[in-house]
């Protein structure tokens, strides 16, 4: 990624809640309340960027306290992360983050959960296949057998346009690399035919 991707901009953008442990002078206005301290316990929604910088510096003062700490987002929360167990092809991504992936491993650096990694490893692993197939089917010959084109370039229209609705932007990519090469594959073979 480069420094100007606007995909890793986008996600260093997604709402972290923060839970502040200790009074903050001047930081009122982080919970609309200007020219007063952020109290503690305040739960305070903050960009990922932002809260990866305070978990980096939250080493604790001399008791050890630390002065933030963070909930994973509901993208990620329990019941999710339950369902992506149960059938990881039934969970709309995008309806939880447009990024999902990369909030996702934005937090597995930052949090210590150890059965986030696996859920989302056997996600992307089941939704690569899916994507790959789908990739593969659609934009294709017809059902009738006669040849004939169906679909956009990108094999979206119909079942193929609910499908890519469901995909966070990693899982777009990987969709139109899989249906690019699935293409360009066909039409290699097609060349060398009429040779």
């Amino acid at each position: 990624m480069s420094y100007y991707d606007i995909d890793a901009i986008l996600t260093d953008a997604e709402k972290i809640p923060c839970t502040f442990q200790l009074d903050i002078p001047d930081l009122g206005y982080l919970d609309n309340t200007p020219n007063q301290p952020l109290k503690a316990g305040t739960k305070v929604s903050l960009p990922l960027w932002l809260a990866e910088m305070l978990v980096i510096a939250n080493t604790g003062g001399p008791d050890n306290k630390t002065f933030v700490t963070f909930d994973l987002p509901r993208a990620l929360g329990n019941d999710v992360v339950q369902a992506l167990k149960a059938d990881p092809r039934a969970v709309p991504l995008r309806d939880q983050s447009a990024h999902f992936y990369g909030l996702a491993t934005h937090m597995m650096d930052l949090s210590e959960e150890q059965e986030l990694g696996s859920v989302l490893r056997k996600t992307f692993v089941t939704r690569a296949a899916e994507i790959s197939l789908h990739a593969r089917k659609v934009g294709g010959v017809s059902a009738k057998g006669k040849g004939k084109e169906e679909g956009s370039n990108l094999g979206i229209g119909g079942a193929g346009e609910e499908f890519l609705r469901g995909l966070d932007e990693w899982e777009r990519k990987l969709f139109r690399k899989a249906h690019d090469g699935a293409k360009s594959g066909k039409e290699w073979m097609e060349s060398i035919k009429k040779n």
